[in-house]
């Protein structure tokens, strides 16, 4: 049977947005905060490059496009980043944490267990006052 274009699908994004907050580990805010720093912790920026250029990104932050970050995380991939695989745990953010769920999603499913991501996203960092530092 053919959809119709612009009615509604049978799962739409925020059922798997939700299907995948019940699966994935979401680090709370001030939890994110007190982790800024640690040695065993890499917050992934897996925002659009325009995003970042216009509200800065979390302190040491990777950056990661979300289109990307399957193939540089699997170490079988032409396109594998070792920073996203030196052992330290993954922390992902995006704007609001929809495409953070997803991807955290993702890389468990390709058998990361050391994944999580930031409640509330980049917009809700920002919004309680925690660091931001601006690209160059």
């Amino acid at each position: 049977m053919t959809r119709e274009p612009g009615t509604p699908l049978p799962k739409n994004a925020q059922a798997l947005v939700a299907e995948a907050n019940a699966q994935v580990e979401t680090i709370p805010l001030a939890r994110g905060a007190e982790l800024l720093g640690d040695p065993g912790v890499l917050f992934v920026d897996i925002r659009d490059p325009r995003e970042l250029e216009r509200a800065g990104q979390i302190p040491g932050a990777f950056r990661a496009p979300r289109g990307m970050l399957e193939f540089w995380v699997d170490p079988e991939s032409p396109y594998y980043k070792p920073a996203l695989d030196d052992g330290r745990r993954l922390i992902l953010y995006c704007g609001s944490a929809w495409r953070s769920a997803l991807a955290a999603r993702a890389l468990q499913e390709m058998g990361r267990e050391d994944v999580a991501h930031l409640e509330g996203g980049f917009s809700a960092w920002q919004e309680t006052g925690h660091p931001i530092e601006r690209r160059s």
